[in-house]
């Protein structure tokens, strides 16, 4: 298509604590101290898999959020004006807006300079965040769990500590992840340089990654997956 460079949002979920599981920070201090930790962490995650899947095809990203400048002012930002609501998106400001993950941001696009319309429609700027896997369709990613509940037996899961001594998987998908990149990378010193993303159990985080197991997701979702009005 003769596409030479992409903009890619990574940062932004790190820098303003846009991750669902955010919302248990025990503490506007906490909340500050995981996003520059996940800040930190970004070349290990994130900003590498933008790379490598943009290098694959001759692509150059960019990535506007983290520009030093903006990160600065961004990061200086007091955590308290950056937490939000616990559990539900029933917590709304003056104008009638969600306090919801990513607040800050959002509230900087919701009105032009003249005060009369926003810069996003409604739809877009306010909607629930979805997770990087969720994100792909909720039918792929529950599918991949129900052909790891097939593809790995009971006894298999049972034994996941023997096998896998070093970052046991816990879940049946885990295991078959683990499995298949055993394949490629049978060394323990290759198992070591894969990082796997779980949200804070010290916060009282479940252990899924998928932001559909946070509760807040769950407040903000009918049975359907559609977002309530």
């Amino acid at each position: 298509m003769g596409v030479k460079m992409v903009l890619s949002g990574e940062g932004s979920d790190e820098i303003f604590g846009g991750y669902l599981y955010f919302h248990a920070a025990p503490s506007a201090a906490d909340f500050h101290q995981e996003c520059i930790k996940r800040v930190k962490n970004l070349h290990t995650a994130d900003c590498l898999r933008a790379n490598k899947s943009t290098m694959a095809w001759g692509l150059e990203a960019r990535v506007p959020f983290l520009d030093k400048e903006f990160l600065q002012t961004s990061l200086d930002i007091k955590p308290e004006q950056k937490v939000f609501s616990k559990g539900s998106l029933q917590e709304k400001d003056k104008d009638g807006r969600p306090i919801m993950e990513k607040y800050v941001l959002r509230k900087a696009f919701d009105v032009s300079p003249d005060g009369e319309r926003p810069y996003l429609p409604d739809e877009i700027l306010w909607r629930q965040k979805e997770q990087f896997s969720d994100g792909v369709g909720y039918s792929w990613i529950d599918g991949l769990k129900a052909y790891a509940e097939r593809s790995v037996s009971d006894e298999q899961m049972s034994e996941a500590a023997e096998r896998y001594p070093l970052d046991t998987p816990e879940t049946k998908e885990a295991y078959l992840i683990r499995q298949l990149f055993e394949g490629h990378f049978p060394s323990e010193a290759a198992a070591k340089t894969a990082v796997r993303w779980i949200p804070r159990a010290d916060w009282g985080c479940s252990s899924d990654p998928s932001g559909r197991a946070v509760a807040i997701h769950e407040s903000a979702y009918g049975e359907n997956g559609e977002l309530k009005k």
